[in-house]
């Protein structure tokens, strides 16, 4: 199922956030500092790419992280969580989108707090 679910993700809703992702990211990594803030990024332009089977664990959120997550709100986190945010809302217009608009608000949540999660695969949960 997953993998149906994000070849209809990448048609119909996750590759023009993705770019998004993918441009803040390499902004970011213009700078030296900000390099490992870039990484971040595509690392989630490629969740962003396909969501389904993957879910993001915030563990080990420490101050680096909070400190980063305060500086990424101001610097490109808070477009990238509006945009995910109402791909969410139009998906959830039909019921047959409810499934993408939740991948969709899962990834407007990471938005806002990218620093300190964690990918982590649910393939093997029963």
């Amino acid at each position: 199922m997953s993998l149906i679910g994000n070849f209809i993700w990448l048609v119909f809703g996750g590759f023009i956030p993705a770019i998004g992702w993918f441009v803040v990211g390499v902004l970011w990594c213009l700078t030296i500092i900000g390099i490992p803030i870039g990484i971040q990024c595509f690392k989630m332009a490629d969740l962003q790419l396909f969501p389904f089977g993957r879910d993001v664990s915030f563990d080990g959120v420490g101050l680096g992280s909070l400190i980063l997550n305060i500086i990424w709100i101001f610097f490109g986190g808070f477009e990238l969580f509006i945009l995910n945010a109402l791909i969410g809302v139009a998906f959830c217009i039909t019921i047959i989108g409810i499934p993408f608009g939740l991948q969709s608000f899962k990834m407007a949540k990471l938005s806002l707090m990218p620093f300190g999660a964690r990918i982590v695969s649910n393939r093997n949960r029963l």
